[in-house]
């Protein structure tokens, strides 16, 4: 790709972001803010976010450390469990505290060990959101330990999602960060409750990339990256145009010791470099012109939300100034994801 390219999108939302808390917010988040709008954040701190008033101080917190000159919204959600009251559910909504509610099967990923133990648990809350029209985010993995993990998305979709949506028909549902050709179609032939979110990372990687030259720690992420035919049936959904698919990058800062070690954590931090993958990504399928509905159209629809007014340019250069490796944060630092590819990319606010 040698060709000048200069576009201008809408700025684009994050429907799915983990910013963490603390000195790690602080560090991550301007990168968040400077290339979105808004962004969903995800509630699985410790402890996690399962009450209004926790909802209502982390997102005090994140508004304090947002850049005096970036305009930028959280909007958060609700950590679900076991023993979630409807009457939090409603209240935390109708305040506008929750955008979305989370589900985490219990043990799945990252702090999850509080979440779900068997939907059926939660279908009171469910038929309460079904009712105010609050959305259910999912994180679509089994945990059987006896189910392959490159398989426990499918299982998900299969054995628990199909019946989720049969018996909530009016209940919208995002399934978060798909990763297979099974989910693409799964969401492709429902109804228009159902949507999905794509990563940068899940559009750029496979399986075996985890184990070029050894392993590489710092691409394990949940769910993990499938085959590459997988690989390439998500690049035709994110590049379709489908109004269904959207934008999440499930950014995930883990400092590099914590995924470095015997046990490492799971989780991609991408935000640095999430608009210039994705726009490599869409060049490479002869598809800039469906970027903007991906990132910035879609995903507001589907909330119900209004669009950005401001807009963001996405500039190629091919010996454009490039990006370190790592970000440090206290005594430590973060890996952050392709680079490499966000040396060729230039990304600027362009005003309404």
């Amino acid at each position: 790709m040698t060709s000048p390219i200069d576009i201008v999108i809408r700025r684009p939302d994050d429907w799915h972001v983990h910013l963490r808390d603390g000195d790690i917010m602080k560090a991550v988040l301007p990168y968040t803010s400077a290339q979105f709008g808004r962004a969903i954040v995800m509630p699985n701190l410790k402890p996690p976010v399962t009450t209004v008033a926790q909802a209502a101080d982390y997102r005090r917190r994140i508004e304090a450390a947002i850049p005096a000159d970036i305009c930028f919204e959280p909007l958060m959600t609700c950590y679900l469990t076991d023993a979630t009251e409807p009457g939090e559910i409603a209240r935390g909504f109708s305040e506008g505290v929750w955008v979305a509610a989370k589900l985490y099967p219990a043990g799945a990923t990252t702090n999850s060990h509080h979440g779900v133990t068997d939907v059926a648990h939660i279908y009171p809350v469910l038929e309460t959101m079904q009712r105010i029209g609050m959305p259910l985010l999912v994180h679509g993995e089994v945990t059987d330990p006896d189910i392959d993990i490159f398989d426990r998305e499918q299982v998900f979709i299969d054995q628990i999602l199909s019946r989720l949506l049969r018996d909530f028909p009016e209940l919208k549902v995002v399934l978060e960060h798909i990763t297979t050709a099974q989910a693409v179609d799964f969401v492709s032939e429902a109804s228009a409750r159902l949507a999905a979110t794509i990563t940068p990372h899940h559009l750029m990687i496979n399986r075996s990339s985890i184990f070029e030259g050894g392993i590489r720690p710092h691409l394990y992420c949940l769910p993990v990256a499938k085959r590459e035919h997988h690989r390439l049936a998500l690049r035709l959904a994110a590049t379709s145009g489908a109004p269904r698919f959207f934008l999440g990058t499930d950014t995930a800062p883990h400092l590099a010791h914590t995924k470095e070690a015997a046990c490492g954590c799971a989780g991609i931090f991408n935000a640095p470099t999430a608009m210039q993958c994705y726009a490599q990504v869409f060049h490479e399928e002869g598809a800039l012109d469906q970027l903007e509905a991906f990132a910035s159209l879609n995903g507001p629809r589907f909330y119900g939300l209004p669009v950005n007014l401001d807009r963001l340019r996405l500039r190629f250069q091919p010996k454009g100034a490039g990006i370190p490796p790592d970000l440090a944060v206290g005594g430590g630092n973060i890996t952050i994801f392709a680079s490499d590819v966000a040396a060729s990319w230039q990304i600027e606010a362009v005003a309404a």
